[in-house]
C-alpha cells in the first residue's frame, strides 16, 4: 500500500481521525487482527458471528498501525459510517495514484480462480505482480487486493465474484479493468439470480466496464459470453475451441493434467498445465488470451503454463498418503459444472479406483435435487467405485448413484466410513459447497 497519514486517509473516506492523525500506514490492510503487518491498517467490521471492534487494540499490539472503523475504538483510527463502503473509495484512492498498473479483472461461474492464478503467474515473470489471495472476490476482497499495491506493481491480477445484478459493476468502480476476462456462465448462485440469463447479464457487467481503449476476453465458444461483445466498445479477444486463441488436440496424461495445441494469429504451440482436470486447458486459453493482449508472445506464456502450480488452497488439491492413497481436496466450492468437472478429471487419474466423499451444492434454487441427482448419476457412469455423500441436503446424489453410494449425517462418520474401506490404492475426490467444510474430511484421510 502506498503510505498515507490518518489524516489523508479520512480526507479520502469522510471519516474522522480519533488518535495521532500524522500516524502513517504504509502496509496493506487485513481483516484478521492476527495477520495484522507493521505499518498496516486493521478493518473493524461487525459481523454475525464476531464484531472486529473488539480485536482493534490486538490488532494494534500485533503491529497494524492503526483500524479502520465504525464507531471509536481503542486505538489509533479513522472512524467512518461503513467500513466497506469507506475501504472501496480508499482502495480507488490509490489505484488512481499508481498510474503505470494495468489491472486484469477475471470473473465467470467457475474456474475464476484458476485462471486468475494462471495470469498471475505467466504475467509476473514481466513485472510485479498482485493477484487476488485465493478466492477473496467481494466488496471487501477486491480492494483488500487492490491495497496490497504499490508504487513498484506493475499488475493487478483480480477476481470478481457476484451474488446480484450490479455487483461486478460495483468492483469495477473500486478496480477499473484495462482487461476484462469472461470465462463462463453456469448455475453457481442460479438460487439467488433466478436464472443463467440474469447470471449472464451481471458478468456481462465487466465487460461494459472496460473502457474503449481497453481489451474485453470473452469465451468464445459459452452462447451466453459470445454475446457480451456487443456490450463494449472495447477491443474484442475471444478463446475456445473456435476463438483467437483456439485450443485443439486436448488430451489427459496419467495424472490427468491437459495436453494441448494453443494456435494465435496462425502459429501453433504445443502447451501443457500441471494441474489436474481437463477444463484447465480452457483456463490456460483464457490466460494466454490475455497475456498476449498484453505483449507476452504466446510460445513464452505457453512455456511460463508448464511450471504453474496450484497457488489457492482446497482447489483440486494432490496429496499422496504414505499408503498410496491420493486425495484430490476440491472442497473449497461446488456447482453442477464444478462438480462434473472435479468428478471427470478423477475418473481419469483413478483408472477404476475412483471414489469420492461429494457434500451439498448450496444456491441452486428450486432445481437444487434434481442437479444433485445428476451429479449422482455422472458419478456412477463414470465408475466411481464408492460415493460417500454427506448432509442431508446432498441426498439426491444418492439416488442418483444407486448401490454404489450412502448417505451419512456429518463429517466423523464420512471418515469412519470411507477409512475402513481404504485399501492404499484408491484415488478420492472431496468436494462440496463452501459451507460443508468437508476440507475437513480431506485432512482426517491425510492424518491418517
Amino acid at each position: 500500500m502506498i503510505p498515507l497519514t490518518l489524516r489523508q486517509i479520512a480526507d479520502i473516506t469522510g471519516g474522522t481521525v480519533h488518535g495521532d492523525e500524522a500516524i502513517v500506514v504504509d502496509a496493506p490492510a487485513t481483516l484478521d487482527s492476527r495477520a495484522a503487518e507493521p505499518g498496516g491498517l486493521f478493518l473493524a467490521i461487525a459481523g454475525e458471528h464476531a464484531d472486529g471492534h473488539e480485536f482493534a487494540a490486538q490488532s494494534v499490539a500485533s503491529g497494524a498501525a492503526a483500524v479502520l472503523a465504525s464507531r471509536e475504538v481503542d486505538a489509533p483510527s479513522v472512524v467512518v459510517d461503513d467500513v466497506a463502503v469507506a475501504l472501496g473509495k480508499l482502495a480507488r484512492h490509490v489505484l488512481d495514484e499508481l498510474e503505470d498498473v494495468t489491472v486484469v479483472a477475471i470473473t465467470g461461474s467457475t474456474g475464476k480462480t484458476s485462471a486468475k492464478d494462471l495470469i498471475a503467474h505467466v504475467l509476473e515473470s514481466d513485472g510485479m505482480t498482485v493477484a487476488t489471495a485465493g478466492n477473496f472476490n467481494n466488496e471487501l476482497g477486491v480492494p483488500l487486493t487492490v491495497l496490497r499495491a504499490d508504487e513498484l506493481t506493475r499488475y493487478l491480477v483480480v477476481e470478481m465474484g457476484a451474488r446480484a445484478k450490479g455487483d461486478i459493476a460495483e468492483l469495477c468502480r473500486i478496480a477499473p479493468p484495462d482487461v476484462g476476462v469472461v470465462l463462463n456462465v453456469g448455475h453457481a448462485h442460479i438460487g439467488e439470480f433466478g436464472s443463467a440469463e440474469v447470471i449472464a447479464q451481471t458478468k456481462g457487467e465487466l465487460a461494459e466496464a472496460v473502457q474503449e481503449d481497453g481489451v474485453v476476453v470473452l469465451n468464445a465458444d459459452d452462447v451466453l459470453v459470445a454475446p457480451m461483445a456487443a456490450r463494449t466498445e472495447a477491443a474484442i479477444v475471444t478463446f475456445g475451441e473456435t476463438g483467437d486463441v483456439r485450443v485443439s488436440d486436448l488430451e489427459v496424461d496419467g495424472a490427468g493434467c491437459p495436453r494441448f495445441t494453443l494456435t494465435h494469429d496462425g502459429r501453433s504451440v504445443e502447451a501443457y498445465v500441471p494441474l489436474i482436470g481437463e477444463y484447465n486447458a480452457w483456463n490456460a486459453a483464457a490466460a494466454v488470451a490475455a497475456s498476449i493482449v498484453l505483449g507476452v508472445d504466446l510460445t513464452t506464456a505457453v512455456q511460463r503454463l508448464a511450471t504453474a502450480g496450484s497457488r489457492s488452497p482446497m482447489r483440486m488439491e494432490h496429496h499422496v498418503r504414505p499408503d498410496g492413497v491420493v486425495v484430490v481436496n476440491d472442497a473449497y466450492n461446488a456447482n453442477p459444472e464444478s462438480m462434473a468437472a472435479a468428478l471427470r478429471a478423477v475418473a481419469a487419474i483413478g483408472g477404476g479406483r475412483a471414489v469420492a466423499v461429494l457434500g451439498e451444492m448450496l444456491e441452486l434454487g428450486a432445481d437444487s435435487h434434481e442437479a444433485h441427482v445428476e451429479v449422482g448419476r455422472l458419478a456412477a457412469e463414470l465408475g466411481f467405485i464408492k460415493i460417500i455423500v454427506v448432509g442431508q441436503g446432498a441426498r439426491g446424489i444418492v439416488e442418483g448413484a444407486g448401490d454404489v453410494a450412502v448417505g451419512v449425517d456429518d463429517v466423523d462418520v464420512a471418515v469412519h466410513t470411507l477409512s475402513a474401506s481404504l485399501s492404499g490404492d484408491e484415488v478420492v475426490l472431496v468436494k462440496a459447497s463452501r459451507g460443508g467444510r468437508l476440507e475437513r474430511v480431506a485432512d482426517a484421510l491425510l492424518r491418517g
